[in-house]
């Protein structure tokens, strides 16, 4: 049984919305009063000035943009909200944004899914190999970057 095209795109439209939207609103609640607390020294990593510095120097096309991309749509949106960017800016930036990432997923994220299980019921013990091996690459290149990243920091000081 499979999910038609327009209930997918709507649902994962909807579920993007509204992640995007109280991550915003986070951001602006750091900025009105958790500026001092843990939570609030998530806007000091190298994400979030990253995050910062596109707000600060292309704003709504760097939220629609941010949903192109892994790991960075988060710290855009929270940078957003903490830089105040007006509603009338945020909204349409928004909207266009999760128009595009639900367009990309109810199509090649769904349609990858599908093959992903697909290859788990013909073959359980290959999807597991090929799963464990996806996160040994991930853990190696995060392992490698870091240590790179310590490197420099070194040699900098």
């Amino acid at each position: 049984m499979s999910l038609p095209f327009g209930v997918a795109l709507a649902a994962l439209f909807a579920i993007v919305m509204i992640r995007v939207n109280v991550t915003y609103w986070i951001g602006r609640g750091v900025v009105a009063g958790f500026g001092h607390t843990r939570f609030g020294k998530s806007l000091e990593r190298p994400k979030s000035a990253r995050a910062q510095a596109l707000i600060q120097r292309w704003g709504p096309y760097a939220v629609v943009l941010s949903f192109l991309t892994i790991g960075l749509q988060t710290a855009v949106n929270l940078a957003a909200g903490a830089a105040r960017m007006p509603l009338r800016r945020y909204l349409p930036a928004a909207i266009g944004g999760s128009v595009i990432w639900a367009l990309l997923y109810a199509t090649i994220g769904l349609a990858a899914l599908e093959a992903w299980l697909a290859v788990a019921a013909a073959s359980p013990v290959g999807a597991g190999l090929a799963l464990a091996t996806l996160a040994a690459v991930i853990v190696w290149l995060v392992v490698r970057r870091r240590r790179s990243a310590a490197k420099s920091a070194d040699t900098v000081v």
